[in-house]
């Protein structure tokens, strides 16, 4: 995925800018002979391809998106090998859901199953697109979330994040920049970590624009390894992204201009 897809943005440096322009077909690493560790057999193909897929209900509707390409790496969860789902997923429909400790996984049904869990815990399903109020309220709101997300432990599809940033510039209008933005952070994995810059001050910036309302354009974020900051990128408001400008290092934010796609 990355030899295909990390030089998209001009810059070859272990993790993609904007994993939504990637169209990397898996299917081209199907093993052709033996199994070997540089290829995939056909279920394990199937498998990458079902990570990658939204999880929809019987009428199309889509209940959660795919992972996205660059995170790859990390996929610890859907990678191990034991005898029943991951715990907190597990136990979400086995308590909440259903309030039966000897419900059977195996039993899942993805249309009934996501309706009864979102039926149960609704008071814990904070998806209201509705955000009048708060921003009435002279409220600022930022939002961010890695790209390489979902990889670390397979925890949250970044998509997600963005689908919910859509619903609410369906429901309140395009323009909410003056109270409203999300950052997403190539390379950044559950919340830290990963071969982005995965380190900044974001408090610091709600902070100024709540009570100083200087909106931030941009945030530096930095790449940390043995305490020592290897990689500085400036944080765009999406859907911008940093751009290489084509001259200096390309560890340093100061060569990288927030534009868009």
């Amino acid at each position: 995925m990355l030899a295909a897809c990390d030089s998209l943005d001009g810059v070859k440096d272990g993790f993609l800018s904007d994993p939504q322009k990637c169209r990397f077909d898996p299917s081209t690493l199907l093993c052709r002979g033996p199994d070997t560790d540089t290829c995939l057999t056909a279920p394990q193909l199937e498998s990458v391809k079902q990570a990658y897929a939204p999880a929809n209900k019987k009428t199309g509707e889509r209940i959660y998106p795919g992972l996205v390409p660059g995170s790859e790496a990390g996929w610890a969860l859907l990678a191990a090998v034991r005898p029943e789902p991951n715990g907190i997923d597990f136990g979400m429909f086995r308590y909440i859901a259903h309030e039966d400790a000897a419900w059977d996984w195996r039993s899942f049904d993805l249309d009934r199953d996501t309706a009864l869990a979102d039926k149960k815990a609704g008071s814990i399903t904070a998806v209201d697109p509705d955000l009048s109020a708060f921003k009435a309220r002279r409220g600022k709101l930022l939002v961010y979330h890695g790209w390489n997300d979902g990889g670390s432990g397979g925890a949250i599809s970044p998509l997600n994040t963005l689908d919910y940033y859509s619903s609410i510039l369906a429901t309140m209008g395009t323009n909410q920049e003056n109270w409203l933005r999300l950052f997403m952070v190539p390379g950044m994995a559950h919340c830290g970590g990963g071969p982005g810059p995965s380190q900044f001050n974001i408090l610091g910036a709600l902070e100024r624009w709540r009570e100083s309302d200087i909106a931030p354009e941009q945030i530096a974020a930095y790449h940390v390894e043995d305490n020592r900051v290897t990689m500085t990128r400036p944080l765009c408001p999406y859907p911008q992204v940093g751009i290489y400008k084509g001259m200096g290092s390309t560890n340093d934010a100061a060569n990288f201009a927030c534009k868009a796609p």
